[in-house]
C-alpha cells in the first residue's frame, strides 16, 4: 500500500515585533470541543502524479477559500504523522485576513454507524497565533514545522 502523501502551506506574519502563524481549527464533530492540540497547517492529501507545491497551493485555497498571497516560498520538509502520512511544508511570510475565510467541506457517516451522511467544514476557523501559543495549538505531529521556521525569522 503507498504511503499517503499531504503537503501545506505555514503562512506567518510579523506583528509588533513578533511573529504570528496561521493555524485552522479542524473542522467535524472530533474536534469541536477541542482547542489545544486541535489545529493544523492548512495542508491535504496530493496523489503520487501531482507536484507537492501545487498541492500546497491547491489545499490552502480548497481549506480557506482564499488565494495564499504571493510570497517566497521557503520549503521546512517533511515529517511522518502517526498515522503513518508524510506531510510536506512550505512556509511564506504574508497576510491574510481571516475574516474572509470561507472553508472547504467535507463529507462522512455521522454518529458513526447511523448511515447519516453529514457535512463538515474542513477547517472551522482560521486564526492568527503567536508561535509559542500556536505550537500548544497544533497537532504534536505538526509542532516540527514551527520548529523549522524559527532560522527564517
Amino acid at each position: 500500500m503507498a504511503t499517503k502523501r499531504s503537503a501545506g502551506l505555514l503562512l506567518y506574519r510579523r506583528r509588533d515585533a513578533r511573529v504570528q502563524v496561521l493555524l485552522g481549527h479542524m473542522g467535524g464533530p472530533f474536534w469541536a470541543s477541542r482547542d489545544d492540540a486541535a489545529w493544523s497547517i492548512p495542508k491535504g492529501e496530493y496523489t503520487p502524479d501531482e507536484d507537492p507545491m501545487a498541492a500546497a497551493r491547491r489545499e490552502f485555497e480548497e481549506e480557506l477559500g482564499l488565494q495564499p498571497p504571493v510570497g517566497d516560498w521557503i520549503p521546512l520538509g517533511e515529517t511522518r504523522q502517526s498515522n503513518g502520512k508524510v506531510v510536506t511544508v512550505w512556509a511564506m511570510e504574508g497576510d491574510l485576513d481571516t475574516s474572509l475565510v470561507v472553508p472547504g467541506t467535507f463529507t462522512m457517516e455521522w454518529p458513526r454507524g447511523s448511515g447519516v451522511q453529514q457535512e463538515f467544514p474542513e477547517i472551522d476557523r482560521a486564526e492568527w497565533f503567536g508561535v509559542g501559543t500556536g505550537r500548544e495549538k497544533l497537532v504534536a505531529s505538526q509542532r516540527v514545522f514551527l520548529d523549522r521556521l524559527e532560522p527564517f525569522l
